[in-house]
C-alpha cells in the first residue's frame, strides 16, 4: 500500500491571502475541472457524469490515463477522491484545517493501492516515491493555491 501526506500553508508570506472559502472553492473547481488546474496537456478531458448534494462522480483522462472518481465534500472543509476505476484504488484526501496559531493550511492524505499489481511491490514502490517527491502531492498542493489565486484575481473563483 501506499501512504503519502503532505502540508502546506495556505498564506505563506507575499502571497495574495486567500479565506478558507476562498481555497475551498479551489478545491471544488479542481474537482470539477481539473484541466483549469494541471499542466497544458496534462488532463485532456475531465467530465462530471453525476451530481449530487454531497458528492460529484468525474471521468477524466490525466496522463493518458483513465480515471472514474467518486469526490465527496465536506464544505470549507475538506474534499476526498474515492478512486472508482483507473489504475489506482483507495482514497485522496485534500482538507482545510487551522494550525495552533490560527493559521490556514492545507493537507493532502492519501491511502492507495495499485490495481492488478503485487501490493508492496516494486511498482508501488515507485509509485510511494513518485507521491513524495519533488512533483508529488506537496507540489501540486502549492500549484493548486497559486492557481486559486490567478482565478480569484482574474474573477473567475
Amino acid at each position: 500500500m501506499i501512504y503519502a501526506t503532505a502540508t502546506v500553508p495556505v498564506n505563506p508570506q507575499g502571497a495574495l491571502p486567500l479565506t478558507r472559502s476562498q481555497a475551498f472553492a479551489g478545491l471544488v473547481l479542481k474537482a470539477r475541472d481539473a484541466r483549469l488546474f494541471l499542466p497544458e496537456g496534462f488532463c485532456t478531458r475531465c467530465e462530471v457524469v453525476e451530481e449530487g448534494r454531497t458528492h460529484i462522480v468525474r471521468e477524466a483522462t490525466i496522463a493518458g490515463t483513465d480515471v472514474r472518481e467518486i469526490i465527496a465534500f465536506e464544505p470549507d472543509s475538506k474534499v476526498t477522491f474515492f478512486q472508482a476505476g483507473g489504475p489506482r484504488e483507495g482514497a485522496i484526501v485534500n482538507e482545510l484545517f487551522e494550525d495552533a496559531d490560527g493559521a490556514l493550511h492545507l493537507r493532502f492524505y492519501g491511502y492507495l493501492g495499485l490495481r492488478g499489481k503485487t501490493p508492496n511491490g516494486p511498482e508501488e514502490a515507485a509509485e510511494q516515491a513518485m507521491l513524495d517527491g519533488d512533483r508529488g502531492y506537496r507540489s501540486a498542493l502549492l500549484s493548486t493555491l497559486d492557481r486559486t489565486r490567478s482565478l480569484l484575481a482574474e474573477g473567475r473563483l
